[in-house]
């Protein structure tokens, strides 16, 4: 094997993995909230979240229609600007997780359940977003099951923007 071919190979090895990061789903916002963004439309990426759960033996607690909410108590308030074209949130359970989240630290019901927000924006129907709350980084490293949480939120939300 000559020198240039070692190189060259390490090079196809460099790209393919930057391709990858590249293709792989990723939050584009930094903060509190984990913002990932698809090309699908809102029913396939909804879809997509609901099979995600499903594959993980989690439950679905609820299906929330956020858009119809705040369309609605806008009108109330008179406030008519329109917030988002479609929006649900999906509310989730594993009794699993939750009991071992708060048994470690009981303040931790503030965070059950588990919620993944999917939605499309007035002017820009061709992306839906799927957002969540971040688990702090603290907690990601002093805790199991919070690692364990944070891992499950962000696979949900990958899988349903790559649907």
């Amino acid at each position: 094997m000559s020198w240039s071919h070692s190189v060259s190979s390490a090079t196809c090895k460099i790209l393919a993995f930057v391709a990858f990061l590249c293709l792989s789903p990723a939050p584009v916002a930094d903060g509190p909230y984990a913002l990932y963004e698809s090309e699908n439309d809102f029913e396939t990426v909804i879809e997509g979240a609901k099979l995600a759960i499903q594959e993980r033996g989690l439950y679905i607690n609820n299906l929330m229609h956020m858009d119809e909410m705040l369309e609605r108590t806008g009108r109330d308030l008179g406030m008519s600007e329109k917030i988002y074209e479609k929006a649900q949130s999906i509310e989730i359970c594993s009794a699993v997780l939750a009991r071992k989240m708060t048994s470690e630290d009981s303040s931790r019901i503030v965070n059950c359940p588990f919620i993944l927000s999917i939605y499309v924006l007035p002017g820009e129907p061709d992306k839906t977003y799927v957002a969540h709350r971040r688990i702090p980084e603290q907690e990601i490293q002093s805790s199991e099951v919070m690692a364990e949480i944070a891992d499950m939120l962000k696979g949900v939300a990958e899988a349903a923007v790559s649907w």
